[in-house]
């Protein structure tokens, strides 16, 4: 998606970028993040996290609406392996959400180290 920023060039932030997976789930239980999977809905319907809102990279021009209903929160954006989360975070972090941060891995390593209930696909 072309409004979208290359990976790199995130702006230096306290938060840091990337978080993993293990960090995620303790910060998720306790209610201190909002977890956005920008995977497509096919992807959604294979597989997903409790606890995350579906928000597709492909329709990101369309979810501003849901964008400002999270200003202030501490948002983790993960996606299949991370690569598209992490534009997706560096986007965020670049339009209102300095602390953004991308889960490492993704949804793939979530399956193999926290959740083996996950479907690998």
């Amino acid at each position: 998606m072309s409004t979208l920023p290359p990976e790199s060039g995130a702006p230096d932030e306290s938060a840091p970028l990337e978080i993993d997976v293990h960090e995620t789930l303790d910060r998720l239980k306790s209610g201190q993040i909002t977890l956005i999977d920008c995977r497509e809905e096919s992807e959604w319907e294979t597989a997903r996290i409790d606890g995350a809102q579906l928000m597709p990279m492909s329709n990101w021009a369309e979810q501003a609406e849901k964008l400002d209903d999270l200003k202030g929160q501490a948002i983790v954006v993960h996606c299949h392996h991370g690569g598209r989360s992490l534009q997706v975070t560096n986007w965020l972090r670049q339009n209102g959400f300095p602390d953004a941060q991308n889960m490492i891995g993704g949804i793939d390593v979530w399956s193999q180290e926290i959740d083996p209930d996950v479907p690998r696909y």
